[in-house]
């Protein structure tokens, strides 16, 4: 339904739950469907904003096609990737974490994507890693994958999930003995 209306240029509604939890009803001009990451995005020009918007896809809910024909806008980006990805770095994180990774940045950097967060060297043997994400699990998920020994200076809340992930893993690994 979506990629319809976005191929054959018509309106679509739905219902919208945005990173804070709340409810709206949107009727959008769909622009593109774009994958970024590990997440689906739809940009649109939302009619009752009157702006461009960019739209998780796993928050839309019951997308109907209104049957209402629009002539498409030009984009205010090189392209729909390229939108998305300024969109999303724009936008705080629920959480915002600072980490210390005893890898040089140079090793580190071919791990990162760049939307994920930014790498500063420290020295030749470490390097700060800065990033965020609304989902703490994610986060904590995504430096334990960097497969680097790291020290959290920040957020309290990232040290308590991967302590709690440790110990899930723990407890997996002595399952089998």
């Amino acid at each position: 339904m979506i990629a319809a209306g976005c191929r054959e240029s018509e309106c679509l509604r739905f219902a919208y739950r945005s990173r804070d939890g709340t409810e709206s009803r949107r009727e959008v001009e769909p622009h593109s469907l774009v994958n970024l990451g590990r997440r689906w995005y739809l940009i649109a020009w939302d009619r009752g904003r009157e702006d461009w918007r960019t739209f998780r896809i796993d928050r839309l809910r019951r997308p109907l096609a209104n049957g209402v024909r629009f002539a498409p806008r030009k984009l205010p980006a090189r392209d729909a990737a390229t939108y998305v990805e300024q969109s999303i770095s724009r936008a705080p994180n629920r959480f915002e974490a600072s980490v210390t990774l005893h890898a040089g940045a140079g090793e580190v950097a071919s791990r990162v994507n760049h939307f994920w967060g930014t790498i500063e060297p420290i020295d030749e043997h470490s390097c700060r890693y800065r990033t965020g994400d609304d989902d703490l699990g994610w986060l904590a998920i995504r430096i334990a994958m960097l497969d680097v020994d790291f020290e959290v200076q920040e957020p309290p809340e990232l040290r308590e999930r991967l302590a709690t992930l440790a110990d899930r893993l723990k407890r997996a690994t002595a399952l089998g003995r």
